[in-house]
């Protein structure tokens, strides 16, 4: 059986089962392991599969995002220890963005008392709770309000952002991979890039359980990034795949 042949049978079982393990895959094809860990390999670099707890799984489609209160439910305490670690990236002077998102709310519970910190938010939930317990300076983005992620977005949010100079840039994501980041809501696109374009330090704030999910649109490579810190879920192979675009990765 040729390569495509052998890869075509593994995206069928893997489709089958959801998760499957190597061992499995092995017995099924009747090829060795290193065989089979080639074709996964090369499977991975073309987006098709990733590598989780247990096995390998198709890459998911994310074609709607969850609103701000559902994702509020999901991954709490991933979320606590990842905004727990990104506080420390952050300078007790200076400007930070915190983009819109359930995690960097986390980061902004820690940094309320730096009174000489700038920070620049899309997101409403973060404003808010910032206007009632912290000491730093506020600006919000303002722009176009979607009301599923409490956030707003668009062209006038992006321009407020163009003209912002931010030492520190956290920025969430709903979908990433070793490739880059996406999502599936086009509104979001324009205003995550002016944040990238504007910071001097890039840093991606996500837990794992959004690695190997991709969406319709692409917002940046992963090479933009300096620092990716996410949970200690992720798999070893992953991380292996994102130390290769130069990014490094801090598991909270």
């Amino acid at each position: 059986m040729i390569p495509a042949e052998r890869q075509k049978k593994i995206l069928e079982l893997i489709a089958t089962h959801q998760i499957i393990s190597i061992t499995q895959l092995v017995e099924e094809i009747g090829v060795s392991h290193m065989t089979i860990r080639r074709d996964i390999k090369a499977l991975e670099a073309m987006g098709q599969v990733v590598p989780i707890s247990g096995g390998v799984q198709l890459i998911e489609r994310l074609i709607n995002e969850p609103t701000h209160d559902d994702k509020s439910l999901l991954h709490p305490e991933e979320k606590a220890a990842i905004g727990a670690k990104a506080a420390e990236f952050v300078p007790e002077r200076g400007t930070v963005f915190l983009d819109a998102g359930t995690t960097t709310y986390e980061i902004a519970r820690h940094i309320k008392d730096y009174a000489d910190l700038l920070v620049v938010t899309n997101d409403f939930e973060i404003a808010r709770w910032l206007m009632r317990h912290g000491r730093c300076k506020l600006m919000h983005t303002g722009g176009t309000v979607n009301k599923d992620s409490y956030s707003s977005v668009g062209e006038l949010a992006a321009r407020f952002i163009k003209n912002i100079s931010i030492d520190v840039a956290f920025l969430s994501a709903s979908s990433w991979s070793s490739e880059g980041t996406t999502t599936p809501d086009e509104s979001k696109i324009i205003v995550k890039n002016a944040i990238i374009k504007s910071a001097r330090s890039k840093i991606l704030v996500s837990d794992s359980s959004k690695y190997g999910k991709v969406a319709t649109f692409t917002i940046t490579d992963l090479s933009v990034f300096n620092v990716i810190i996410t949970d200690k879920n992720l798999q070893k192979k992953s991380q292996a795949m994102i130390d290769k675009r130069g990014v490094t990765v801090i598991l909270a």
